[in-house]
């Protein structure tokens, strides 16, 4: 296939410019903490438990799940994108799903970002902390040791999620996003990890992520560039299109009043599942339309076809729109309130969803078949 950034295509006004990738940093973290245990010990210490829901969570809602109490009403964390494991390499074996949160400051601290993995069969799940390489690692630094070889937290709104081979990218708005490695997620070691809720600090003698027990550093990021005069393209959601020719990123902005409401299309390396880029690092958009959707909080396309979450607050519940930008179909109470995300699963011909708000929060599938346009 030819690559559709090569370096004579024409320069449209948005793009993504990948960073340099922080291998030496994370296995120095791994060094640290005992070696990575990637997803299959990760899922094998699975430590709280959802459960199914019973009840109407929308029209369009043939199936719902929900998290234990705390993180049922936490209000320092809010649940907002969701990915199917439908197109993990390696596949985990089961029903997985996974879920961003971000934090809200508190006590003058704010915690970043978080991915739980959640299993569908037994309702159980864990939270991992997301971090990004910066830093002087605590009682390591030397003429040899890199400046930015700590860890930070990755506060970003995490507005949606796409696992696609072996990488969760986690949508950070404005600034792109961030991708990570499924092998790279890293327990906190008995004896040498801090159970303290306050702390981030990773060195030879000690080890705290705020009291998570599992990390997952950023690999590299995809930065949004925009040209001269044309407004930066807000990376809010992320879902895939993997059936399209060729293979495609979906994103999207949340917008409302006179914002943008954009959909974009980036081409995908079919053997890496990775944005395509050019010689110099730089991605550029298939196709880029405005008019979508305003409020709207996620978007996926299958078969050529759109499917939309649009939020009305947390007191009316939230709407699908089926078509494509500028021609939607909307199908209102068909969601929770306070919608996000949404992602595919073409193995059960399913949608996935979430709702964000205290007390209201469940992970919902919707049947695809029934919400053609």
């Amino acid at each position: 296939m030819r690559r559709v950034n090569a370096a004579a295509t024409p320069e449209p006004g948005v793009h993504l410019r990948r960073t340099g990738e922080r291998s030496a940093e994370i296995a120095r973290f791994m060094a640290l903490t005992g070696g990575a245990v990637g997803l299959e010990g990760l899922l094998a210490d699975l430590n709280r438990r959802g459960r199914r829901s019973r009840g109407w969570f929308g029209r369009a809602v043939s199936e719902a799940f929900t998290w234990d109490a705390e993180d049922r009403r936490t209000h320092e964390w809010y649940p907002q994108g969701i990915t199917t494991a439908a197109f993990a390499d390696p596949a985990p074996g089961r029903e997985v799903l996974a879920v961003t949160w971000y934090a809200k400051e508190q006590g003058g601290l704010n915690r970043g970002s978080r991915i739980s993995f959640y299993d569908l069969r037994t309702q159980r799940y864990r939270h991992v902390l997301l971090v990004v390489p910066s830093g002087p690692v605590t009682g390591q630094e030397s003429a040899d040791t890199p400046p930015d070889s700590g860890w930070e937290p990755l506060r970003i709104h995490a507005g949606g999620i796409v696992w696609a081979g072996p990488y969760l990218h986690v949508a950070a708005t404005a600034r792109g996003f961030y991708t990570f490695h499924i092998d790279d997620i890293l327990r906190l070691p008995d004896g040498l990890g801090v159970a303290d809720p306050t702390r981030l600090v990773v060195g030879p003698e000690e080890v705290a992520a705020f009291g998570y027990r599992y990390v997952l550093p950023a690999r590299f990021a995809y930065r949004a560039e925009t040209a001269a005069g044309v407004p930066k393209l807000r990376y809010s959601f992320l879902s895939v299109d993997l059936a399209s020719d060729p293979k495609l990123l979906i994103t999207g902005e949340f917008g409302r009043g006179a914002q943008t409401t954009r959909v974009a299309g980036f081409p995908l390396d079919p053997q890496t599942l990775l944005p395509d880029t050019a010689t110099d690092g730089r991605s550029f958009p298939t196709d880029v339309s405005d008019g979508a959707l305003t409020r709207m909080q996620g978007i996926n396309r299958v078969a050529g076809t759109y499917y939309a979450s649009v939020s009305l607050g947390p007191f009316l519940p939230g709407s699908i729109y089926v078509g494509m930008p500028g021609d939607f179909r909307g199908r209102h109470a068909a969601l929770p309130m306070g919608p996000e995300d949404v992602s595919y699963d073409p193995a059960t011909d399913r949608l996935w969803s979430l709702s964000e708000y205290p007390r209201l929060r469940w992970i919902v599938a919707m049947e695809r078949r029934g919400l053609q346009p």
